[in-house]
């Protein structure tokens, strides 16, 4: 299965370590956040792997070279910050089938396997991993709402009051349907063309999407302190979750 990584961001939030660096290459728990991911998805059974680069791209692109564990990479520049579907639709032309999407900024020790599966078996049109977080941190996500079949039913964006404290992780399976709805994207208040909102038009036009509840842990890499928690859980250290409160 073909994988894509959005590796585009400058990190703005975890200054200084992005002064001279793109986020993807700041270091946890010594090697790159990047290599961390495309660690995930050769161990997952990636035969290709696509990188879309844009803040000091040929910094990444010298650190990686054309291959990585002898898996060819191709790289995508994303010219503007123009938000994760518009990132996605730089590497359309490329993508022949169903494959996986990971966000660069994420560090995973979690199921992302049966995600894969889901999507193999259940020949869906998506499938993500989701985990539920404390009700106050879930306007930093995307949140989901689902079905009793446990199939996504809709995609908000960071919304100021959300109406579940279910959100996507930052893996995904997608079949090429999405770059469909990636172009029908009009931007957002961020002026952005979200990848949420390209979600919701597959599930509007009746797609399915199943939500995979993630086993295991993810640390999202935004801050200096998300690094610390991400290296403290990878070197197998206890790190305190607030009780989770009920997704209903």
């Amino acid at each position: 299965m073909q994988a894509v990584v959005l590796a585009a961001g400058e990190g703005t939030r975890l200054r200084p370590l992005t002064e001279d660096k793109p986020k993807a290459l700041v270091e946890v728990d010594g090697q790159p956040i990047l290599t961390h991911c495309l660690d995930q998805l050769v161990d997952l059974g990636a035969d290709e792997l696509y990188i879309v680069v844009g803040y000091k791209k040929e910094k990444l692109i010298s650190h990686y070279g054309d291959e990585y564990q002898g898996v060819p990479i191709t790289y995508s520049h994303q010219r503007e910050a123009l938000g994760l579907a518009h990132a996605l639709l730089t590497v359309e032309e490329h993508i022949d089938d169903d494959f996986m999407l990971m966000l660069g900024d994420n560090i995973f020790q979690a199921n992302l396997g049966d995600v894969v599966e889901r999507q193999r078996e259940d020949r869906a049109d998506a499938a993500f991993l989701v985990e539920q977080v404390p009700y106050e941190e879930a306007s930093r996500y995307g949140v989901c709402d689902t079905n009793d079949y446990g199939e996504i039913v809709e995609v908000l964006e960071k919304p100021e009051d959300p109406p579940t404290n279910l959100v996507m992780t930052g893996f995904y399976t997608f079949s090429p349907a999405i770059f469909h709805a990636c172009h029908l994207v009009q931007p957002s208040n961020r002026d952005e063309y979200e990848l949420s909102e390209a979600i919701d038009l597959l599930i509007q036009s009746g797609r399915t999407i199943d939500a995979v509840r993630m086993d295991g842990w993810r640390t999202d890499v935004g801050y200096p302190e998300d690094r610390e928690t991400a290296e403290r859980r990878l070197r197998g250290g206890e790190v305190e979750q607030p009780a989770e409160a009920s997704a209903e």
